[in-house]
């Protein structure tokens, strides 16, 4: 069983507005609702959606999704993105937990057959990690499997899950997904994502 973790702890001050909160370009959906969306398409079990304590906004749209997606707070959203990813790993973690989907919630574009395909080369494998990539170049998700949740735990806060990912062999897994790169960070991000959804 490989639940998914979307990461939606941040400030979200270079946006100014909170990413998980905003819209996909050309239909209703918020970027949270998307990617939980997405990953459950693709094959994860669950979606665990980690977030700040107060932030009600988000709580809100994550019952409105329902179903197999639910709101786990991380009470040390300030200390980074490991945190975040901590927290998911501690709701998550029980016998039947073979790995963790992780990816931020502002890649809002993945594709259901890129976790699918992602999914399928970790359970062929037996690296503790896998990564997608495009054209070469790392992107989300990642998968981190149970022999590396201790590392994670362990981890420099100021390192981050990069340091547990240089340290064991990883399975790169390419696809030809560009949105597994296209990280949506600031307003101008935002705007070209929407002329991209409009041109196509």
């Amino acid at each position: 069983m490989i639940p998914g973790v979307i990461l939606a702890a941040g400030r979200s001050t270079r946006m100014g507005r909170a990413k998980a909160l905003l819209a996909v370009p050309g239909g209703e959906a918020t970027f949270v609702s998307r990617v939980a969306h997405v990953l459950l398409a693709g094959g994860a079990a669950d979606i665990l959606v980690v977030g700040r304590p107060d932030d009600q906004p988000l709580r809100e749209e994550i019952d409105r999704i329902g179903g197999r997606v639910q709101f786990i707070e991380n009470p040390r959203a300030d200390a980074g993105q490991l945190s975040s990813l901590i927290a998911g790993l501690n709701a998550a973690d029980h016998p039947g937990i073979r790995a963790l989907l992780v990816t931020p919630v502002d890649l809002p574009l993945i594709r259901p057959a890129t976790v699918a395909a992602l999914l399928a080369a970790f359970s062929s494998s037996a690296r503790a990690v896998a990564r997608v990539t495009c054209g070469g170049r790392h992107g989300h998700p990642v998968i981190f499997g149970r022999a590396v949740f201790d590392a994670l735990r362990r981890a420099d806060p100021e390192a981050g899950a990069k340091a547990v990912v240089r340290a064991h062999p990883v399975l790169n897994v390419e696809v030809d997904d560009p949105g597994v790169l296209q990280d949506i960070d600031t307003p101008d991000d935002y705007a070209a994502l929407s002329t991209t959804s409009t041109e196509g």
